[in-house]
């Protein structure tokens, strides 16, 4: 049995397809307030689900009992965060305490989905993941970290100033600087076969994409592709800066941390996904889709 926390996210639920796609029989860890629409999802694909929440850690041993191993996608950002769900309460010390219960209940190994650190740019998000892979890698369990790198669907989406529709991009910093842009889909299917993969066991593996492009590049790519010029504006990372110390909460701070890694960090060129060997999904796939659903709806 594996379970999946996390498992109606965007990298969890996909892991725990992918995971049933194998034949392994798969738990999945949800709130009580998760949508009802993802979990009948779920339950579809043969997913067993029990309800579990980072936050109370009673809940967590039941949901580990009689597991093989943990993958655990959960975290507070970029939708989920409000007061009570935070990153100190859901990111740092919920992820902690679901280890605990991994390793008391007997657990053989933990797969948790972090992403590159940058200690040059410290933020609550990523001073959150740093401190979990240490207590992962403290706790006695086996463990496998993936790092995943830039989520195409996401920085290449409107919600962080990639507006496919009006064909405008907002781009953090100059633009030169190259990014490992990773579909969502292949950090879950590193996700899946971490869990019994000898390579994996005591790791921490980048997962990234194919190629190294700069966002300039990538905005390249979708003129090409859609036959269209796009309008592109820049923030500054002077901008960036101060917007990360005037900060209001640690979501502000966290959103401004990454962007500042994006305009500006070595830590995100290409890397290889040590467990998918076969095609791994590039930029140019994820424009030619946005682009071929964009033609279908017009």
């Amino acid at each position: 049995m594996i379970l999946v926390a996390g498992a109606t996210g965007l990298v969890g639920g996909e892991a725990a397809r992918q995971l049933r796609a194998k034949g392994l029989e798969v738990r999945g860890m949800v709130r009580s307030t998760s949508d009802a629409g993802k979990v009948a999802g779920l339950e579809k694909t043969g997913v067993s689900i029990v309800q579990g929440d980072l936050r109370q850690p009673e809940s967590l041993a039941a949901a580990c009992r009689g597991v093989e191993a943990v993958v655990t996608t959960v975290s507070a950002m970029p939708f989920c965060w409000q007061p009570g769900n935070t990153i100190q309460e859901v990111d740092r010390k919920g992820q902690m305490a679901l280890i605990d219960a991994a390793r008391n209940a007997g657990v053989r190994r933990v797969v948790y989905v972090a992403f590159p650190h940058d200690t040059a740019v410290p933020f609550p998000l990523g001073d959150a993941k740093i401190a979990v892979e240490k207590h992962l890698k403290s706790s006695g369990l086996e463990y496998t970290v993936l790092q995943a790198n830039w989520f195409m669907e996401i920085w290449l989406s409107a919600a962080f100033g990639f507006d496919h529709g009006s064909c405008k991009a907002t781009i953090f910093g100059d633009g030169s600087n190259k990014l490992s842009w990773v579909s969502y889909r292949d950090v879950a299917r590193g996700a899946a076969e971490a869990v019994s993969n000898d390579k994996a066991k005591n790791a921490v593996l980048p997962v990234g994409g194919p190629q190294a492009l700069s966002p300039l590049e990538v905005v390249a790519i979708f003129e090409e592709l859609g036959g269209t010029t796009w309008q592109v504006s820049h923030v500054p990372v002077d901008a960036l800066r101060k917007q990360k110390a005037s900060a209001a909460d640690e979501v502000q701070e966290s959103v401004a941390g990454l962007q500042i890694m994006y305009a500006t960090s070595p830590v995100a060129m290409a890397v290889r996904d040590y467990l998918v060997s076969d095609h791994l999904a590039s930029v140019r796939d994820y424009a030619g889709s946005v682009v071929k659903k964009a033609a279908a709806v017009s």
